[in-house]
């Protein structure tokens, strides 16, 4: 069970880590820093380093999310109201990401290499409130567990 736990805890520090740091620290000194076109390059390579650590993130939680529900509580009804909530919250995150990753980051690297600043930007856009909105829900799933 601990290391189920460990394993559960370390991908949603990576995951909710990470979007705190790429939103409240790294986006505004992008933007303090460099030009436009460059941002939209710099945002690119983050997000393909960071990406790939999110996709474990995404396999990870629910997998020990779930094992560890199972060894607490032998059917759904029997696990509590904040674990619930947490699986549910989780579940949108994912679908969050998932749609973030196929749809504005993949436009957003094809607009790159078709020399589409304008529009790789309002991809970019879509990104950072997909992101704010995730870094939110992650954000209350701690504070979910923490106070229930």
């Amino acid at each position: 069970m601990y290391i189920l736990e460990l394993i559960h805890l370390l991908s949603a520090l990576l995951w909710i880590g990470g979007m705190f740091f790429a939103y409240v620290i790294l986006r505004p000194a992008i933007i303090e820093t460099l030009d436009p076109a460059l941002r939209l390059m710099l945002w690119q390579a983050v997000f393909s380093r960071f990406f790939p650590w999110v996709w474990g993130s995404i396999i990870a939680l629910p997998v020990t999310g779930l094992w560890m529900s199972t060894l607490l509580a032998p059917s759904f009804e029997q696990i509590s109201l904040p674990i619930k909530a947490m699986l549910i919250i989780g579940l949108i995150m994912i679908a969050l990401f998932v749609y973030l990753y196929f749809k504005p980051f993949r436009h957003l690297k094809d607009y790159l290499v078709k020399s589409e600043p304008q529009a790789a930007a309002k991809q970019l856009a879509i990104i950072r409130k997909i992101v704010a909105l995730n870094l939110t829900l992650g954000l209350v799933i701690i504070a979910i567990i923490k106070l229930g």
